[in-house]
């Protein structure tokens, strides 16, 4: 991009302040401009020295905002200065102001004179948060169509409450804002149903041993993420996958699964409701044949090793889906990635096919980052050059929103 992004930052006040210097640090860090602009009450959680370091930029306060001298006024500059707008921790008290205009302070000030998307990301007390009038606010502010929302999470609060409230952990907030910087905000999966699944599966010959491969379940999780920004109902049939990932899944219906069979009946379970299915796991092909209950001993494995075929999944889920309904699926392949694609397109009867080289570095199983070939049924083929999985999830988005697949008729 010729243009740094531009993260504009309004910090409240709570003690999940400290939360939010992970991520401007981390934003910092990745080149993109970041602006931070702290409430009165801010300033007794997080220092603006501490924020304009991690920033490399000198943080704003109200003391700035009715400082004569500045020239321009400074609402209006940081207003139109940003791509996004972070609010976190956002409070009861800022959320009221938010929702009826107020305008009091430097933060609601910025807020009225900007036009980006605003992403809010509240934590308070589980009691605060469940109170009528806050609930009534936050209802109501989510109508606007240019705020969106992370969170709150449940956990364990800091005045040592568990429940509701919990701010959102700064890699949620990270991915949503790194989706909005690239919709600009656009909503266009707003009122469709999204199924995804993800990761491997596991066929188990004993208790400790089974077939598998090193699918960790992150494009899953990244179109997830990527379609939830965008304002869909996400499902997400995911196999196993490591705790870090998991604490991720805030705001999706998330479905853990072990095997193929359990993962083909997830799938089949939420297809009616779904407009988009996406079939990102890498499924194991075979199992074996028996299957141990208790652990065999080493010289109780068998020489030779019967296996069976697992169900196949994507083509059941082709011949149950209806005309309506978009069936993507994925193929991880080595060497010349778009031949075996096609086919698996064609044979399977899917509307578009992901294929991804596994054999390249920085690509498929296990890292955070990706590059694609879409093919689709019509005929066209677009290459997604080396991004971020997120970057990459919203790129397939794009594809295929912008010319729907054919459909089978």
């Amino acid at each position: 991009m010729s243009q740094k992004q531009r993260v504009l930052i309004g910090m409240g006040g709570g003690i999940a302040a400290y939360k939010v210097c992970d991520a401007i640090s981390a934003l910092a860090k990745s080149g993109t401009e970041v602006r931070v602009l702290l409430t009165e009450r801010a300033q007794q959680f997080v220092t603006p020295l501490t924020v304009a370091t991690l920033a490399r930029h000198p943080a704003y306060t109200d003391a700035d905002f009715w400082n004569a001298s500045q020239g321009r006024p400074l609402h209006i500059e940081l207003g139109e200065w940003a791509d996004v707008f972070l609010i976190a921790p956002l409070t009861a008290n800022t959320l009221a102001k938010l929702t009826h205009g107020f305008a009091d302070n430097l933060l609601t000030n910025t807020v009225l004179a900007s036009t980006c998307p605003i992403l809010l990301a509240p934590a308070m007390n589980t009691d605060m948060w469940q109170q009528q009038a806050v609930q009534e606010n936050w209802q109501r502010i989510l109508t606007f169509s240019r705020y969106h929302s992370v969170g709150p999470g449940e956990g364990v609060l800091a005045c040592d409450r568990i429940g509701t409230g919990r701010m959102a952990e700064p890699a949620d907030i990270l991915a949503h804002l790194k989706s909005l910087l690239h919709t600009g905000g656009n909503r266009d999966l707003a009122g469709q149903t999204v199924l995804i699944s993800s990761g491997s599966t596991r066929e188990h010959l004993d208790p400790v041993r089974f077939i598998g491969n090193p699918s960790t379940g992150k494009m899953g999780l990244a179109l997830a993420q990527a379609a939830l920004h965008r304002g869909a109902q996400v499902t997400l049939v995911h196999g196993p996958m490591e705790e870090s990932l998991r604490s991720r899944l805030l705001g999706i219906q998330a479905i853990p699964v072990t095997t193929a069979a359990q993962m083909q009946q997830a799938m089949l379970s939420a297809l009616p409701q779904a407009d988009w299915i996406f079939m990102a796991a890498a499924v194991a092909d075979v199992k074996p044949a028996v299957q141990a209950e208790t652990k065999l001993a080493k010289q109780d494995l068998p020489e030779s090793l019967p296996l069976e075929q697992v169900p196949d999944i994507v083509a059941t889920l082709a011949q149950r889906r209806t005309p309506q309904q978009h069936l993507i699926g994925f193929a991880a392949q080595t060497g010349d990635i778009i031949p075996p694609a096609l086919d698996k397109l064609k044979r399977k009867g899917l509307d578009a096919i992901v294929a991804n080289p596994v054999d390249q570095p920085g690509s498929g199983f296990g890292t955070d980052t990706n590059q694609a070939v879409v093919l689709q049924k019509g005929g066209r083929e677009d290459a997604i050059a080396p991004c971020s999985k997120l970057e990459m999830a919203h790129r397939i988005l794009d594809i295929l929103l912008s010319k729907p697949c054919r459909l089978l008729q």
